[in-house]
């Protein structure tokens, strides 16, 4: 889980798992784009910066420019059958 997760979905305007998916590896965005916040306990949650959500925002833009390219962005950065077909029966925006 990462912190404000509905509510960077809200504002993005996607699905909070799909962003989970993208955000679980940091890998997917540029390095301190994602940060770990540590609360005290043994536990870290994990937040995007402001650049975090811009790129988070450019990438999912791009990956929507054909259904082709969502198609593979989704099968590329979505594990699960079940939550990749429920995101491609939204049509992209």
């Amino acid at each position: 889980m990462f912190v404000g997760e509905c509510i960077v979905a809200k504002k993005l305007g996607e699905d909070p798992e799909l962003l989970q998916a993208i955000v679980s590896n940091d890998d997917n965005l540029s390095y301190c784009s994602i940060i770990s916040v540590y609360d005290g306990t043994d536990e870290a949650l994990t937040a995007l910066t402001d650049d975090g959500v811009d790129e988070l925002r450019q990438m999912l833009a791009h990956a929507r420019r054909t259904a082709d390219e969502w198609n593979d962005f989704l099968e590329a950065f979505v594990d699960g059958e079940e939550l990749i077909a429920r995101i491609k029966a939204k049509s992209p925006r």
